[in-house]
């Protein structure tokens, strides 16, 4: 494939140990309120906010990311 093919990839992070919503939007995306990041993350990242999550009291408890999980930090881009 030529390189004027390639297309531009999405900004994305692995999970550092024991990440949440929170965390990972006061690291990745600083200038936005906390609220509106952690939305922002979610919405961008269906694959893991709708994984249901762990039993209570388990290794994951109620939180759905995995350090195996890719998280988007940045939205969907608009074809041209």
């Amino acid at each position: 494939m030529a390189a004027a093919e390639l297309s531009r990839v999405r900004k994305s992070v692995l999970p550092k140990p024991g990440d949440t919503w929170s965390s990972i939007a006061r690291r990745e995306l600083p200038a936005m309120e906390e609220a509106t990041a952690v939305s922002s993350l979610q919405s961008w990242n269906l694959h893991v906010f709708m994984r249901a999550v762990g039993a209570a009291g388990g290794v994951r408890g109620d939180n759905p990311i995995l350090p195996s999980d890719v998280i988007f930090i940045e939205p969907p881009q608009a074809k041209a």
